[in-house]
């Protein structure tokens, strides 16, 4: 029995982690070795001879778990063996030839570059032209993701079976994904064949403005190009790499610029689709600008920088902006961020630009927890989003947007609020607004002061921005139409992302933790999502009308309820406008 349990350990262990093939072959052999010596040997022997033995077989194992850890391989495009090759494209800089899906239905492109690697003298430089390629560039794998921490595998599987639910055991996955500085590529989603004047959607992953890739399932281009949509994301500088400001970086800059690496690189992204996209079959007079959390902070930062005026037309947020007088997350002035890099400089003991530059990435790359913020730099940002919407200066001619019903849960996990801390909680944030807020959520238990303090936090943090750049949209009489994703299921639910795979098309065929409904509520969301990216209006067809949110008071629910309701939480919001100034 002991023998059976610590087999299917070190087996569970193996796949978890995605050990190489060699190295369950050779656990398998090393187990029949060590049980037919002990039944043949050791059966009859002292106890302390078997528990040795037992170390023993255990620490061999452990040996070739560390042996044939995952090796670092690149994403491939599509899932199967051997995929049929697209015809060849011509894009600015050579030639370059995708893979096409198992179905015959989409191509895709990726791993093609949109700027020189940011690497050496031009780590904290603003983006440069990427230099031609001689022959036929295979863009059939994903380049790697933007330098950032990362976990181990076993880290990774846990939390894809406690958090989504949907681990799949399988040995085609036994690698990890690279992560490099050299990441500035855009990867691209087309309707299979000759096809030409489409919209086209250009998608900013989140991930905190720490971490991320654009490869994720849930919002890759494939559902949408089956509506003859054009999707393009891209791989952008994240924490230090992309969002560190100093005033010895500003006075390289011939902008004068510093702190918003990772914005220049999304604009160097949406300036490569103007370019290039009609050779796709795009139309680059027809962009909408999507993102979501993190990426949608930067959308929504997007839409009032100067630097993107004319590169798309149409904008799309999920569950974050940085409208607010002060934004809660993802942003910081000027000041504070030229005050946060002197004091990386000092850690580091680096009194020059040089200096910090000649520190191998893999120094740096923990200290994207205090460099995550766009920044008020005077060139990407000229002021606040606020103050610009204020001013009338802003760059989409309509809006889609909207968050879920449980934001926080997930940031939450591990911070639960109880009765007793629930009050301390509202003052330390509210102040002397915390009276205002404990009788609008009155908990009386435990259990509801997790509900409530769970709903207050998503509330600041996702709900109250698009509040307010709903009001800020309909001031300049923008059309606004905003969702609200209740939807549960067996997965992430209404979560933070959980909106994500009804959205863009993604729920897989095969998945047994959505419904039905689920998947009729998809198609229906991602119908308005096309009819969005075509003409600036997601009603169409048999949909049921989805009303713009003209008074910030009227949403459409995405879940078992699907239609317009009363927006929620009026009332918390009026207090957060009062804290913060919003007139």
């Amino acid at each position: 029995m002991l023998f059976s349990i610590l087999l299917l350990l070190m087996l569970a262990l193996l796949e978890l982690n995605k050990n190489r093939l060699i190295g369950w072959i050779l656990v398998l052999a090393l187990s029949a070795v060590f049980f037919y010596v002990y039944r043949r040997f050791l059966k009859t022997r002292p106890k302390w001879m078997k528990c040795l033995s037992y170390v023993g077989w255990i620490g061999a194992f452990a040996l070739l778990f560390f042996l044939t850890w995952p090796p670092v391989k690149a994403v491939p495009a599509v899932s199967y063996g051997n995929p049929d090759k697209t015809g060849i494209v011509h894009v600015a800089n050579g030639d370059v030839q995708g893979v096409v899906t198992k179905d015959g239905e989409v191509e895709i492109y990726a791993g093609i570059p949109y700027a020189k690697p940011p690497v050496g003298e031009l780590r904290w430089k603003e983006p440069q032209d990427p230099d031609n390629w001689e022959g036929v560039l295979a863009a059939d794998h994903f380049a790697p993701m933007s330098m950032q921490p990362v976990n181990s595998p076993i880290y990774d599987s846990l939390a894809q079976i406690i958090g989504y639910h949907d681990y799949r055991i399988s040995l085609s996955d036994n690698y990890v994904a690279p992560v490099s500085e050299d990441s500035l590529y855009v990867n691209v989603w087309k309707p299979a064949g000759e096809v030409k004047d489409l919209p086209v959607v250009v998608y900013v992953h989140g991930g905190s403005l720490k971490t991320g890739q654009p490869w994720y399932a849930d919002y890759s281009g494939e559902g949408l190009a089956r509506k003859d949509v054009v999707v393009v994301n891209m791989g952008y500088r994240l924490g230090v790499f992309g969002f560190l400001a100093t005033q010895e970086l500003a006075a390289e800059s011939a902008n004068n610029t510093t702190g918003n690496y990772g914005l220049l690189d999304q604009i160097k992204a949406l300036t490569w689709v103007q370019e290039n996209i009609v050779s796709f079959g795009g139309d680059p007079g027809n962009v909408t600008l999507a993102g979501e959390s993190a990426g949608s902070a930067c959308v929504s930062a997007l839409c009032v920088s100067p630097l993107a005026k004319g590169l798309f037309r149409r904008a799309v947020l999920e569950s974050s902006t940085v409208a607010p007088v002060s934004p809660t997350h993802s942003f910081r002035l000027f000041d504070e961020a030229l005050l946060s890099g002197k004091t990386l400089m000092h850690r580091y003991q680096c009194n020059t630009t040089d200096a910090l530059r000649a520190l191998d990435a893999k120094t740096l790359v923990d200290e994207a927890e205090t460099q995550h913020h766009i920044t008020v730099d005077g060139y990407v940002l000229e002021k606040t989003p606020y103050e610009s919407y204020l001013a009338g200066e802003y760059n989409e001619e309509a809006l889609l947007h909207g968050y879920n019903r449980h934001e926080a849960d997930a940031f939450l996990i591990f911070d639960h609020a109880t009765l007793s801390d629930f009050p301390t909680r509202v003052q330390e944030y509210f102040g002397s607004y915390s009276k205002e807020v404990m009788e609008l959520y009155p908990a009386q238990n435990d259990k509801e002061a997790r509900a409530y303090w769970s709903e207050i936090w998503g509330a600041v943090f996702f709900d109250y921005p698009h509040y307010c750049l709903n009001r800020l949209e309909v001031l300049n009489q923008v059309p606004v139409y905003q969702y609200y994703f209740t939807k549960d299921n067996g997965r992430l639910g209404p979560w933070h992302s959980g909106e994500e795979v009804y959205l863009y098309g993604n729920i897989p065929d095969g998945s047994g933790l959505y419904s039905a409904y689920d998947r009729e509520l998809s198609n229906a969301m991602l119908q308005y999502y096309v009819n969005f990216a075509y003409n600036g209006d997601p009603n169409g067809g048999t949909l049921p009308v989805w009303k713009e949110n003209r008074s910030s008071s009227e949403v459409m629910e995405f879940g078992d309820n699907f239609g317009m309701i009363p927006e929620r939480e009026h009332a918390l919001f009026a207090i957060l406008d009062a804290m913060q100034g919003y007139k």
